[in-house]
């Protein structure tokens, strides 16, 4: 049996350290083509302004994610939220977003189909 909170949280982590310049692919692999965005300034984008950020993003930049919680909505429909904070190459780290993620399973595969994030102030 998966454990999906684990499952989900290395989805997440995939999305944010990947390469997609190296790895397109995962692109379409995690992303539904329906996926929508509420970014940390209340703007909503699409698609592919959410792929033009992860093609041009910092690749040094990690991040980490605390208070990881999943919440099964339906058995192929699981809610993550979550605590993400930033490190710079410097070291210094960003005070960081509450995060909401959906993810739909599509056939076997589990793909995102909505993410907010709240900057913490």
């Amino acid at each position: 049996m998966i454990d999906i909170k684990n499952h989900i949280k290395s989805l997440e982590y995939k999305l944010l350290h990947s390469d997609f310049d190296k790895s397109p692919e995962i692109i379409d692999e995690l992303l539904s083509q329906s996926f929508e965005e509420i970014g940390v300034v209340g703007k909503i984008s699409s698609r592919k302004e959410v792929i033009f950020w992860l093609l041009k993003k910092d690749k040094d930049m990690k991040w980490t994610l605390n208070d990881f919680k999943t919440r099964e909505l339906t058995p192929d429909l699981v809610l993550a939220t979550y605590q993400a904070t930033s490190l710079g190459i410097n070291g210094v780290s960003t005070k960081g977003s509450i995060r909401s993620s959906v993810w739909r399973l599509c056939s076997s595969h589990w793909k995102i189909i909505f993410h907010q994030a709240t900057q913490i102030t």
